[in-house]
């Protein structure tokens, strides 16, 4: 696989993962206009909770199972005893979870929320073993069925959402007998936020019945000892996904434990949410760089030579230069884009360019983990998230309070920054001794400084120019940014663009 071969799929695996988080942000204009932020607040909250879970029952499994696939003689082999791992804790999981479910509520602050609860986990046990499915789908490089079965994945979502929401409510006052057989023994529309937690459940039992290609008609084989060999190799993963996904989710964990009145702390976690769903746009972009990344890395592992090395290098060069694209598209836009939540949020709109800003370094921490998964050192990337988290909740523990109610939401959100950076300048140095790759160091300094001052320069020209004029100086400046660094990387249609431009210019 080539750079090209890498950006084609990271254009489809981004594909539907702008369109999907794209359609999934329009759901949170519905949340925060129907539900209060406290209400909204507990919906984040577990969905913090499904993360951390969700990287839990997938143990490291789906980067395991793209090492050894491409390691062993018999990748099916390895496909089928990941699947049957992978089922099997799922499934104790969602025995545990049913026997445990009061317990496991009231330890999550959510004693009068069982149901809700049970709910999410029961989605997590279905989304962790359809990750191994969806795998294999970029394993085979088949990554236009992966983005179409994602994308089904989004409607079902919100068509459910739609219709338990915005639907059921109006057939409920005109015929009331034609949903009454589900819709009022769970509440009705005093079932409020239980509504999305059931639409999230039937999309993934669903989803599940569309990767049935990819589970059924081949030969099902479980091997111990490659088992063993793959948690030896994955369970460092499993620590530092854990900590990792801790992390990401540390605000929406956090502050119910460090602000004691809940009904605030709520609040707080709703709006901190419904902002970084502004901010997401620099995570869908992380994701999809991820979704083709991982693949990437382990195939071309099987060249030798300085080829490998360049192209890895020109990967996280182009990371971080389509990172700063976003970056500022994001932020000189964001008087419009915030109008994708409700006003009564807009309060938490500072979180937007720090959040942005910690996605960039937690993207580029990511690229550099190439140096540890390619080289079997899977434990310094428990480490380094484990460094991360600790550095993260420390900051949290002491900004979130100091800051206190109602902006301690900002706390987490530079914790985030802090943490991610240093965390990457770590694994940067580590890297440099352990699998020292030609990263362009210069070009990317010149690039991030480049970007730094046209968003200077673009927020600040606010203040002497109408409004229309604003927008269209910082539309002047991202294409300016673009052919700049086009020019210097020599991308055909604009360096050459660029050459004429200058050829005009020395003739005047």
């Amino acid at each position: 696989m080539s750079i090209r071969a890498l950006a084609k799929d990271t254009a489809v695996y981004g594909l539907s993962s702008i369109i999907g988080r794209f359609l999934n942000w329009c759901l949170v204009p519905l949340y925060v206009y129907l539900f209060p932020s406290e209400e909204y607040g507990i919906v984040t909250y577990l969905y913090g909770v499904t993360a951390v879970m969700l990287v839990i029952l997938n143990y490291g499994m789906e980067t395991g199972f793209f090492r050894f696939a491409n390691k062993e003689e018999d990748p099916e082999r390895v496909y089928t005893t990941s699947l049957i791992s992978v089922g099997t804790t799922s499934l104790a999981f969602l025995i545990l979870l049913t026997i445990f479910i009061h317990p496991i509520s009231e330890g999550l602050k959510l004693p009068g929320q069982w149901l809700f609860v049970w709910l999410i986990g029961a989605t997590v046990a279905v989304d962790a073993f359809c990750n191994l499915p969806f795998a294999y789908l970029r394993y085979k490089n088949r990554s236009w069925r992966f983005a179409g079965i994602k994308l089904i994945n989004v409607a079902l979502n919100i068509g459910l959402n739609l219709f338990f929401l915005l639907v059921c409510p109006e057939i409920a006052k005109t015929n009331p007998g034609l949903i009454s057989w589900f819709y009022e023994p769970m509440g009705g529309e005093a079932f409020g936020i239980g509504w999305i937690f059931i639409a999230n459940i039937l999309t993934s039992y669903l989803i599940l019945l569309l990767l049935m290609p990819q589970l059924i008609g081949r030969r099902w084989r479980f091997a111990w000892d490659l088992l063993r060999r793959m948690l030896s190799y994955s369970w460092p993963l499993l620590i530092l996904a854990i900590a990792g996904m801790l992390s990401q989710n540390m605000g929406q964990l956090i502050i119910p434990y460090l602000i004691s009145d809940e009904e605030a702390a709520r609040s707080m976690i709703g709006i901190y949410g419904a902002n970084m769903k502004i901010a997401i746009v620099m995570v869908m972009f992380t994701q999809a760089f991820r979704y083709a990344y991982e693949p990437f890395i382990f195939s071309q592992a099987k060249r030798a030579g300085e080829s490998s090395g360049r192209m890895y290098a020109d990967a996280m060069k182009y990371f971080i230069i389509f990172g700063w694209l976003i970056f500022m598209g994001v932020m000189f836009y964001l008087p419009f884009v915030r109008y994708f939540i409700s006003p009564s949020y807009w309060s938490g709109l500072e979180v937007v360019p720090v959040m942005m800003g910690a996605e960039i370094c937690f993207g580029v921490f990511f690229n550099l983990s190439l140096w540890y998964k390619l080289t079997d050192r899977t434990r310094w990337g428990m480490y380094l998230s484990l460094i991360c988290f600790a550095i993260m909740l420390g900051l949290n523990i002491w900004l979130v309070p100091l800051i206190g109610i109602p902006k301690g939401y900002m706390g987490s959100a530079w914790g985030a920054l802090i943490a991610y950076f240093l965390v990457m300048a770590l694994s940067y140095f580590l890297g440099r001794r352990y699998y020292p790759l030609p990263y362009e160091l210069k070009k990317i300094g010149l690039y991030t400084l480049l970007a730094g001052c046209f968003y200077a320069i673009g927020m600040s020209i606010e203040m002497f120019f109408p409004v229309w004029l604003v927008f269209l100086l910082r539309a002047v400046l991202l294409g300016a940014y673009v052919l700049v660094v086009g020019n210097s990387e020599n991308i055909p249609i604009l360096s050459s663009y660029m050459r004429r431009f200058n050829v005009r210019l020395a003739r005047k």
